[in-house]
This record gives C-alpha cells, sequence and structure tokens, in this order.
C-alpha cells in the first residue's frame, strides 16, 4: 500500500490539534505525540493491517518529542522516502501577540512554561528549537489571523482533499497595513493601481462583487498586471512541478486587502481553475476584519 503520511507540527497554540481534528475527519489515521522513534512501527502496522484509511497518516510533532528526536528529523524524512513513504511536513505558525492573547484566554500551560518558564520566554524558545523544522516545512499556514473554523477550512482544502493533480496551488490576498503573510511563496504588490476605495460608492464593496471588478476592468494597467502576474506563474510553475512540488502559495497585497488584491486573486484562481497537475484554491485573508476608515 503506497502511504502518505503528514507531519504535523508547529508552535503550541497555533492550532495543531484543529488541524489533526480535521485530518482524522477526513479519514486520516491521526496519532498526536507519536515519538518519532516509533514511526516506522507505525508505518508498518498500518501497511499490514486491514485499516480503510486509504493509507494515509497524521502524525503531531512539537517540542514534547525532545531536541534530540527533532534534531534528527531531516534523517527521518530522507529514510522514509527511501522507504517509498510519501511524507509531507506541515508547519503551522502564528505571531506571539496572538500566541500570548490565545494561551491567556484558554488559561492552558505552555509545554515549555511548566519549570517556571514566563510564558514570552517558553514562546521564544519554543520557536527557536522548531526553526529547522519550519525550514523543512513542505507547506507552511499562518494562523494568526484565521478563526477556528477558517484553519480547519484551510486544511480539509489543502492538505485533506483527495489530490489527483500534484500541486496545490493556492491564491491569497491580503492588506499590506495588516502585514505581509509569512506563509508564501510569491508575493506581488498591486498598490500601484487605482484603488475603488477613494472611488464614490464603491468602499464597501470587495473585489468579488461587481461595481469594483467594473470598476478595475476599465484601467489598463489592472489588465497588465494580471497579464505580467500570470505570465510569470506560467513560466515558473513547470520548474515547481518538476521539482515535485505539492504546495504553492501565491499571495497578492494591496494596501486594505479587499478590493484590487481580491479581485486579482479571484481572476487568477479562475484562469489556472482548468490547468493540468494543479488544484487551486483562494483565500482572501482581510474580508473578515471590519472596515476601518483608512484602507
Amino acid at each position: 500500500m503506497n502511504m502518505r503520511l503528514l507531519l504535523v507540527s508547529g508552535l503550541s497554540g497555533s492550532g495543531k490539534t484543529v488541524a489533526l481534528n480535521t485530518l482524522e475527519d477526513a479519514g486520516f489515521f491521526c496519532v498526536d505525540n507519536l515519538p518519532l522513534a516509533l514511526l516506522d512501527a507505525l508505518i508498518q502496522e498500518l501497511r499490514d493491517s486491514t485499516h480503510r484509511n486509504e493509507g494515509c497518516i497524521a502524525v503531531g510533532v512539537d517540542v514534547r518529542s525532545g531536541l534530540h528526536a527533532l534534531g534528527a528529523l531531516a534523517a527521518t524524512l530522507a529514510r522514509l522516502r527511501a522507504n517509498d513513504v510519501q511524507v509531507e511536513v506541515v508547519f503551522l505558525q502564528s505571531s506571539d501577540e496572538v500566541l500570548l492573547r490565545r494561551y491567556h484566554h484558554t488559561r492552558r500551560r505552555h509545554p515549555l512554561a511548566r519549570k517556571g518558564l514566563p510564558l514570552v520566554e517558553a514562546i521564544a524558545m519554543e520557536r527557536n528549537w522548531l526553526g529547522h523544522i519550519a525550514a523543512l516545512a513542505d507547506v507552511t499556514i499562518d494562523s494568526s489571523r484565521m478563526s477556528m473554523h477558517d484553519l480547519a477550512r484551510t486544511v480539509r482544502n489543502r492538505l485533506a482533499a483527495k489530490r489527483q493533480k500534484r500541486l496545490s496551488l493556492l491564491f491569497q490576498s491580503f492588506g499590506f497595513k495588516n502585514g505581509s503573510p509569512v506563509d508564501s511563496d510569491f508575493v506581488f504588490d498591486v498598490r500601484c493601481l487605482p484603488n475603488p476605495y477613494y472611488e464614490p460608492g464603491l468602499r464597501e464593496y470587495t473585489g468579488l462583487e461587481a461595481p469594483v471588478a467594473g470598476f478595475l476592468q476599465t484601467h489598463a494597467e489592472v489588465a497588465a498586471m494580471f497579464d505580467s502576474i500570470h505570465s510569470h506563474l506560467q513560466q515558473w510553475l513547470p520548474h515547481f512541478l518538476e521539482d515535485h512540488r505539492n504546495y504553492l502559495t501565491v499571495s497578492i497585497g494591496c494596501t486594505g486587502g479587499r478590493h484590487r488584491s481580491v479581485y486579482l486573486v479571484d481572476r487568477l484562481a479562475k484562469a489556472w481553475q482548468s490547468a493540468d497537475n494543479v488544484t487551486v484554491s483562494t483565500r482572501h485573508r482581510e474580508l473578515d476584519t471590519p472596515l476601518t476608515d483608512a484602507e
């Protein structure tokens, strides 16, 4: 049986439990905090059993595994891949501010704070310890601006869906005023384009709605920006496919992330929907964020 193994890692409080629960609901055999030394035995057991998970396993890996085991993760991945296991590393992260707020809200204890270490220092230490895992990640998910339901939907769309095609391509809109997304492979800045925010009657609409789309379609520079990004991806995506990449995130940013970037993400997703060897999804990071007085 061909085995697909997702190693789900990340910062405590970033949503690993939500991710594992979502994968379990999707039919994965899930284990949290399994000692990495037992991975081979688990895979062999599932290969020999009649468990109907279609060869899909998700294992939670974090600082509880210990520094020695985490330091040997690269060698573990190489060994598993040599044994025909399709291994993908998923890394969840979030900003320090959001992690602090989540811990204060839930009143749970950080795994590195059990010996009296202050929460701020525990988060910083964990981020440092897990840095090499983040560098090995095939897909990174930043949950800072996600609700539990947003995260579950992202995991379902990007990880849990049966992938008949090889590359999961995510087009993501965002607003630079809220910071650039860290889970990006390409970032395109479209703040130079005409801004519907300042047009009478358009401020309350989004780039998914006809009034804003109609306004942007009247400007040649918007069409030129779309053609430029589309052409760039047409040139370089085949190289990512040849390199056996499973995931790619293309982020488009304007000032507030509600008009220009949303419109272009929607157009690009539609343009790539029928491409060979590609599965397309979209995310509009700021559309659930209340509109402020300046985009």
